[in-house]
């Protein structure tokens, strides 16, 4: 039995629910609330942010604008009807969300997401601007350095995407900014600081087909044929239709082999990864922007 308690009592009950995992209580307790107090602003508020959580989208937007209607002025609110437009494909009325949030309480997060949000939108010059003004008032700002770092380098300006990148895995950094690195560096002709790269990639996220790849590449462009066929053969076990890139990259580089028999490359790239597991470490840290 639900307790009758106010809306302040089930906001909290919910959240310790929700933080606790138990997103189902959450919801029922909202949803408990709202049958007694229709629109709550603050019930409706937390019920769109756990729909959020679980990826139901359309009835969280539906929560969040009754909140909204309530309260226009909830930043808080904002924000998050803000994300959801913008997981919908709704830009213009995201960044509509995100001025009115700036204009109401201007802090981090809401540049961020306004940030991302212009670059999904595909307006790149506003993008990199916003980016550069999150990095201009905080300097360590990883995913403004590693999204200036991936903008420059679409740009052709590769020393620049390097040392931004870099600045980027001056910390902890995910596995996508990582690649980006070794792509940079790869670019460069930089092969061991691009296999470094790949190799923590890979290192975090054991199923970057795409690093081992590319990995593969610079190994063998390196001068390291079998090094590179330790890391192709594990690009391939991770996604077979990578084949034909391992083909082409195999008889393409200065060091490469020429394969005439389709069957014996892809005998020999079934060999088990597990044996060759040196190939994938990081011994060498890259040195820091």
């Amino acid at each position: 039995m639900i307790k009758q308690d106010n809306a302040e009592d089930i906001v909290r009950r919910a959240t310790t629910a929700f933080n606790a995992g138990r997103h189902g209580e959450a919801i029922e307790l909202c949803e408990h609330g709202l049958a007694r107090q229709p629109g709550e602003p603050m019930l409706s508020h937390l019920l769109a942010a756990v729909l959020f959580a679980k990826g139901e989208i359309a009835p969280a937007r539906k929560h969040v604008e009754t909140s909204l209607a309530r309260r226009p002025d909830n930043a808080a609110a904002r924000l998050l009807a803000a994300r959801l437009a913008r997981s919908g494909g709704e830009f213009d009325a995201a960044l509509t969300h995100l001025d009115r949030v700036i204009a109401l309480k201007p802090h981090r997060d809401a540049f961020v997401e306004k940030a991302r949000t212009l670059e999904l939108a595909g307006r790149k010059a506003q993008a990199r601007e916003a980016w550069e003004a999150i990095r201009k008032a905080v300097p360590e700002h990883q995913e403004a350095s590693a999204r200036l770092g991936r903008m420059a380098w679409e740009d052709g300006d590769l020393a620049g995407a390097a040392r931004l990148l870099e600045r980027a895995t001056a910390s902890a950094a995910p596995a996508s900014v990582w690649f980006d690195l070794g792509v940079a560096r790869q670019d460069l002709r930089d092969h061991d600081g691009a296999a470094c790269a790949y190799r923590k990639a890979i290192e975090i996220r054991p199923d970057y087909a795409e690093a081992a790849l590319n990995l593969g590449i610079v190994l063998q462009e390196s001068g390291e044929p079998d090094a590179a066929m330790q890391a192709f053969a594990r690009a391939y076990a991770l996604r077979p239709q990578l084949f034909g890139s391992i083909a082409m990259a195999l008889t393409s580089a200065p060091h490469g082999r020429l394969w005439l028999d389709e069957r014996a490359l892809r005998a020999a790239l079934e060999h088990d990864p597990e044996k060759s597991e040196a190939v994938f470490r990081n011994d060498h840290a890259p040195t820091k922007g």
